[in-house]
């Protein structure tokens, strides 16, 4: 899928951070049972040496996360079943056109990937709470694989390819959040949870560039149908990975937390809490509304190669260098800088992220919209530090809900920003509307960074001591 018993009793869990403490709305939070702590190096295949002899040395930074054994897997089927979602969309959209011939058809085959995540997240988002998480993960898959082999079957009509590329987009968002919840479980709350995370992201940038190419690689040698016949695999690989090579957690969701009632009701009252909680709301729009501007350039990059006279090997260099960007920032930020200094690059990151978009007033030629594309794509390094602070924002009841709440709408805004980007480019000139995404982006960034600030746990316990103590200084 395009992203358990108890661990022993004697491993340490990593301890959130303690500013980060969410208050009231959910007050039952202390009171819920340690889902158990995430494995040590002891867990990990780095075995301590004998008696007498020295320690051995402790990894660091990825290295740490690649340390523990149920990542690896976690990571390999990460990669496995994202190429071959990529693979798929490639050699989909290529059978659509040629069963139709209809340049829309084909274009909505990609739509469609897009589209159903806001439902699936919304509907269905109980799931990742109400079942094991390693349950949920290999029955995602299975499914996914189900419905990609019913693609392979000749006599399915172009209405039923686009459903069930609706039904596996509807799906990806259950599974990505599952999963996201699950690497608190596997790694802790702490920072080898933010470097995994990283770990993923990085991996699903890579994929898209490595992907596509490999997608075209195939369908040189393969009908589309055949390079289909490969996303199936890489689901069944990718199930088999999570069975074995993860252990089997409980349900998140106990008795009184959200286990009772039906998947709808569970799903629409832990979307209504997330949302309802002010910090967890705009931690969760500091996701979406950065990532929903940034994508105009990417949406019109043909119109504005065209515009500038560009030759057509500058449309592949235009869409790959804004995650060229975002690999090469993420990748130092997260192994060059410790967890206090990623903390404190959230919000100035975040808040001028958009700006090289800006070059684009000038239309540049294509060398500027590189380097520009390529900054606006480092710009989102300040995502690894947000990480941690909606994990410790989100109680650990709800966060399978929230964080696939989390990914449906981080799809679904960026299909609505491309959308927009094209409505305006019909009306202005292209660099004109990738700049004015930098502009109105930066802006509303910059309200969503004085939100997040307001509601900055510190700050609020300190504005109430404050208020406290001149409420006793008037009294007397």
């Amino acid at each position: 899928m395009p992203t358990d018993s108890p661990a022993p009793a004697d491993t340490p869990r990593t301890p959130p951070a303690p500013a980060a403490q969410v208050p009231a709305p959910f007050p039952e939070r202390a009171a819920l049972p340690d889902p158990g702590p995430a494995p040590t190096l002891r867990d990990t295949d780095s075995q301590a040496s004998g008696p007498g002899g020295p320690p051995p040395a402790t990894p660091r930074g990825y290295r740490a996360v690649f340390a523990v054994a149920e990542f690896r897997a976690v990571f390999a089927a990460h990669l496995l079943s994202l190429l071959g979602v990529v693979v798929s969309e490639l050699a989909l959209t290529v059978l659509v056109y040629d069963l139709t011939g209809s340049p829309l058809l084909s274009a909505l085959t990609f739509a469609l990937g897009l589209l159903p995540y806001i439902v699936g997240g919304t509907l269905f988002a109980g799931v990742a709470d109400r079942y094991p998480a390693r349950r949920v993960l290999v029955v995602c898959d299975l499914l996914c694989a189900a419905c990609v082999a019913v693609m392979l079957v000749p006599a399915t009509p172009v209405a039923g390819l686009l459903a069930l590329r609706c039904l596996v987009a509807a799906i990806a968002p259950v599974f990505t959040g599952t999963r996201m919840a699950a690497l608190t479980d596997i790694l802790g709350e702490g920072d080898l949870y933010v470097l995994g995370r990283s770990l993923l992201r990085i991996v699903s940038q890579s994929a898209m560039l490595i992907g596509f190419g490999a997608g075209g690689v195939l369908l040189t040698v393969l009908s589309p149908r055949g390079a289909i016949t490969v996303t199936v695999v890489t689901f069944l690989c990718s199930a088999a990975l999570l069975r074995f090579g993860t252990r089997d957690r409980p349900a998140r969701a106990t008795a009184g937390h959200g286990a009772g009632g039906t998947l709808l009701k569970e799903s629409l009252s832990g979307a209504r809490l997330v949302l309802g909680d002010r910090r967890i709301r705009a931690l969760m729009l500091l996701f979406w509304l950065p990532a929903m501007f940034v994508v105009a350039p990417e949406a019109l990059a043909a119109p504005y190669a065209d515009a500038i006279g560009a030759p057509p090997a500058a449309l592949g260099l235009l869409l790959c260098a804004m995650a060229v960007g975002h690999i090469g920032a993420e990748l130092f930020v997260g192994s060059a800088l410790s967890p206090r200094n990623r903390s404190r690059i959230v919000l100035p990151v975040a808040a001028v992220g958009l700006l090289p978009l800006l070059v684009y007033a000038v239309r540049p030629g294509l060398p500027l919209a590189l380097a520009a594309l390529a900054l606006a794509g480092a710009g989102a390094a300040y995502v690894i530090g947000l990480d941690q602070w909606f994990v410790d924002a989100v109680p650990q009841e709800l966060r399978g809900r929230a964080m696939t709440l989390l990914t449906a709408g981080l799809m679904t805004v960026q299909g609505l920003g491309m959308a927009l980007a094209g409505l305006a480019a019909e009306f202005f000139p292209v660099h004109q509307v990738v700049a004015g995404s930098g502009i109105i982006g930066t802006v509303c960034t910059l309200l969503l960074v004085a939100e997040v600030r307001r509601t900055d746990p510190r700050r609020m316990s300190c504005t109430e001591e404050r208020d406290g103590a001149d409420r006793h200084v008037t009294s007397r």
